[in-house]
């Protein structure tokens, strides 16, 4: 079983997260995984980050606490996920009023929505939640909640249809056009539109390898993980429109450096082949970004774009009265 494997089923079985040695000797003691490696511990550790940063925010895994993963919540509930749970309190409250998560949970609980062990099913709920915001913006996908600072979380659809509708489709434009600007780039300015980006991410040390004998190397950097995880990352930049095939996977693997992890980012996306390599088991991993998580991350961190807020006025209808002169009054 690989490693990743190994430790879902140590996770799951625990019900509740636990520190990456923990999850190591767990995964030995019952016979999981094997390894002749000196420092088994750093190898789970090392992969499960990875995971967690390459898969987009759809990884099986959730990190807690430096060193410290649990499963994603979903992943826990053998009833309806915590998600899912969230949107049905949300959708079967009298108005349509953000709630803090730690009524959601109480109301998802008393109504047996979901079931969980975890001494802190609110924080899980929270949790799940936030991931599922993360997870969809990553992808420049519209969520489901909407979160309102404090704990408190609404639903998306509440948002008038007409506003939450041109939001999206201006999103959307703002997205491609990203992706555009990027496909028109030089490959000098493309590979520096990747560093600031990588920097932006949470890597350091960043540096653009030189344009003849790199190995398809483009840019180096170490990938730190709240002060206290840090992976040494070799990244590929192909601004291609047609896409990445299993060859280049093999390439960047081929060229990594000890203890080095590859990243592959395109402007187009990955032939099956490609994906396959690239998490095949006992080979150092090689992640992949395609061209409609590069737009997403982009727009995200605010490289070639910024954001702008408005307050918007809602008009409370149930709040208002008539008197005989006909005025409204709230």
């Amino acid at each position: 079983m690989k490693a990743i494997d190994a430790a879902y089923e140590v996770l799951r079985d625990a019900g509740r997260p636990l520190h990456y040695r923990e999850i190591t000797e767990r995964m030995l003691a019952k016979k999981l995984w094997n390894t002749a490696g000196k420092t088994p511990w750093d190898t789970v550790n090392a992969r499960l980050s990875v995971e967690i940063n390459s898969m987009g925010l759809a990884s099986r895994f959730v990190r807690e606490s430096p060193g410290v993963f649990t499963l994603n919540p979903d992943e826990l509930s053998d009833s309806m996920t915590f998600v899912d749970a969230a949107e049905r309190v949300l959708l079967e409250s009298d108005n349509q009023e953000p709630l803090n998560y730690n009524e959601i949970t109480r109301l998802a609980l008393e109504r047996g929505l979901i079931r969980t062990e975890g001494r802190t099913p609110a924080a899980t709920m929270y949790s799940a939640v936030l991931t599922e915001i993360r997870r969809h913006e990553t992808r420049g996908e519209a969520p489901r909640f909407v979160q309102h600072g404090r704990g408190m979380v609404g639903l998306t659809a509440w948002l008038p249809e007409e506003v939450a509708g041109l939001i999206e489709d201006k999103n959307r434009e703002v997205r491609q056009s990203l992706l555009d600007r990027a496909l028109a780039a030089s490959p000098t300015e493309f590979e520096s539109l990747v560093g600031e980006l990588l920097a932006a991410m949470g890597f350091e040390d960043i540096e653009q390898t030189p344009i003849s004998g790199d190995g398809g190397i483009d840019v180096r950097g170490t990938l730190v993980i709240g002060d206290a995880v840090r992976i040494r990352m070799a990244v590929q930049a192909k601004r291609w429109k047609g896409n990445v095939t299993t060859p280049t996977v093999q390439q960047v693997r081929g060229s990594l450096g000890a203890h080095e992890q590859g990243l592959i980012i395109t402007t187009s996306d990955f032939s099956r082949g490609a994906k396959v390599e690239a998490h095949r088991s006992n080979a150092a991993p090689v992640a992949l970004m395609n061209g409609e998580r590069l737009a997403a991350l982009l727009a995200k961190y605010q490289i070639g774009t910024y954001i702008k807020r408005y307050e918007l006025y809602i008009l409370d209808e149930d709040g208002l009265e008539r008197d005989e002169d006909g005025i409204v009054w709230a």
